[in-house]
């Protein structure tokens, strides 16, 4: 049975009193928990994570990565720079990145690459929107974005990757996918994975990342195929973050 991912994604929130707060009161109450946990923290304040959460249970990551190594590219921040800071994650394109940054499936592939030969597990974000879902083609459009990384990844790599579903059009609207409308999307996702490299396709985590809460997590953490949550709004209250990983 895989063990679940509660990763939180604290998208461009944070101060270094609130963080200090947020994380003291998870990291007391959470303990040894019975699931992974993490936190992906905008750049500036992996510093004061991997201070605060050292020695814990909590793992800390990045929201995204450069596609570059190094070199003239003022405001990024390469995946060796994010390994400087013991990352153990990394968030590649999110709906976010994709939408205000104009990221292509090429290039969110590239930047899965860059974080594995860092020793950082990328979760790579897939989804549709509204008017693709209702237009029927939620498997072609999700299909093509997890097609393009696996196509750069040896069968080897994609032991290390995690994958995170997250339905654009239930991402800070109210909307959810129902536990079912959620699970045929990870199953199509595990049937992409078993076919590129069946010994490891059931060992990588597929999070759910539509506006998981606790009071649908546990029916969504049921589904055979859905291994955990990229957490939004809710990773911000550490009485919600705390319920969804007990749900864990």
């Amino acid at each position: 049975m895989r063990r679940k991912l509660i990763a939180g994604n604290w998208k461009m929130n944070g101060s270094l009193a609130a963080n200090a707060a947020l994380l003291s009161e998870i990291k007391g109450a959470a303990g040894q928990p019975a699931c992974d946990v993490a936190v992906c923290v905008p750049a500036p304040y992996l510093s004061q994570c991997q201070s605060l959460l050292e020695g814990s249970a909590i793992r800390w990551g990045g929201q995204d990565a450069s596609l570059h190594e190094s070199g003239a590219y003022t405001g990024e921040v390469s995946c060796s720079m994010l390994a400087d800071f013991a990352c153990g994650y990394v968030i590649v394109g999110h709906s976010e990145r994709r939408t205000y940054h104009g990221e292509t499936d090429e290039l969110v592939a590239g930047k899965a690459v860059r974080a594995l030969k860092s020793g950082i597990a990328p979760i790579v974000c897939v989804g549709e929107s509204l008017e693709q879902r209702e237009a029927g083609k939620t498997d072609e459009v999700v299909g093509a974005q997890i097609d393009a990384v696996l196509a750069v990844l040896s069968a080897e790599e994609i032991a290390g990757i995690v994958v995170a579903y997250e339905p654009v059009w239930a991402i800070g609207t109210g909307r959810t996918a129902t536990p079912q409308m959620a699970q045929d999307v990870h199953a199509m996702l595990r049937a992409k994975l078993r076919a590129k490299n069946p010994a490891a396709a059931d060992a990588v985590k597929i999070l759910y990342g539509g506006s998981m809460k606790p009071d649908n997590a546990a029916d969504l953490l049921a589904m055979a195929d859905i291994d955990g949550g990229l957490i939004g709004g809710a990773s911000l209250k550490a009485a919600d973050f705390l319920a969804i990983i007990r749900a864990a």
